[in-house]
């Protein structure tokens, strides 16, 4: 019998999103609401419930569809085919194909709200503790 990871095994594709993405247990523990201990288990579950699924799709930002049919080897597949890299070493050949300008303007607007998002929130503690006094 093998020892290589069940293809099914749900908590381990979620374990493999969160960390091609660059998150941390923490992160998704904070976000579900739940204790780091609890993603952990979540990440051991060989099956998870649908709604939590996608809970932590949303937080991964990939669709629980998409969550099921993770396949790490055609991720790296897609990365493999999707760099141009003539010279067999150099990444300096590398032409995106999407506008580097536009993504910056993106990351931008989305750091913008954010900010918004967090001004409203101080200005909602203040409004609640002027009403306490």
């Amino acid at each position: 019998m093998s020892t290589a990871t069940k293809p099914n095994h749900i908590g381990h594709k979620i374990s493999r999103i969160r960390e091609l993405r660059g998150l941390k247990q923490e992160f998704v523990a904070h976000e579900l609401k739940v204790s780091q201990q609890t993603v952990s288990k979540i990440e051991q579950s060989e099956t998870v419930d649908q709604e939590l699924l996608e809970q932590i799709g949303k937080i991964l930002g990939v669709p629980a569809e998409g969550i099921k049919n993770f396949s790490e080897d055609a991720v790296f597949n897609i990365i493999g085919n999707t760099v141009n890299n003539h010279d067999n070493g150099s990444l300096f050949n590398y032409f995106p194909t999407f506008n580097p300008i536009d993504k910056l303007v993106e990351l931008f607007e989305e750091n913008k709200k954010l900010y918004e998002r967090l001004l409203e929130s101080e200005r909602e503690k203040v409004e609640l503790l002027r009403n306490k006094q």
